[in-house]
């Protein structure tokens, strides 16, 4: 069977909070999910092998922001992948990044575009929020038109806001929707 892989990595658990968003909204359309970390964390954690990225039909990807790059644990994974990339196993494999950081112009931006570059060299398809979702006009916290995001707060204690929430809702809906166009 197929399934969506949502992939993230969390250091305080804001990325894991949008990831399960993320990965609720796949679900309610009807789509298995296998969520997957760098590095397990908690108990429940699951650690991507290559095998789950190389088998999933499409993949949301998310991190927090490092200094506007994504995490080293997901630098270093992607850096393992050559040998998908010689074979072209993700070509054609819709995805979409998400993205979390302490402060508004914390540079979410410049990490999905980051988190981004690996999975365009892979020749994946890159799905954005569309400006149809009417909570990226108004939202005061996290979401663009690049991906999800989350402003977690200097303390990181600020949770997801309704805002955050339905872009993550709208993104996961939006790649199940795309995946099951393209394995049809």
């Amino acid at each position: 069977m197929s399934y969506i892989l949502v992939l993230y990595h969390s250091s305080h658990g804001s990325v894991k909070h949008l990831a399960h968003e993320i990965a609720d909204a796949i679900e309610q359309h009807g789509c298995e999910v296998k969520l997957r970390t760098f590095v397990a964390q908690q108990p429940d954690d699951i650690v991507v092998s290559k095998e789950d990225l190389r088998d999933c039909q499409a993949l949301a990807f998310g991190t927090p922001t490092r200094f506007g790059m994504m995490a080293a644990q997901a630098k270093t994974f992607w850096e393992s992948t050559s040998d998908l990339w010689l074979k072209g196993a993700l070509i054609d494999k819709p995805a979409c990044v998400f993205s979390s950081s302490s402060s508004m112009h914390g540079g979410n931006e410049t990490t999905l575009l980051t988190l981004a570059l690996p999975l365009l060299h892979h020749g994946m398809m890159l799905l954005g929020v569309p400006y149809d979702v009417p909570e990226l006009s108004s939202t005061q916290t996290g979401g663009t038109p690049y991906g999800a995001t989350h402003v977690a707060g200097l303390d990181n204690t600020n949770e997801l806001s309704k805002d955050e929430q339905k872009i993550c809702h709208a993104i996961g809906k939006r790649l199940a929707i795309i995946s099951e166009k393209l394995s049809s």
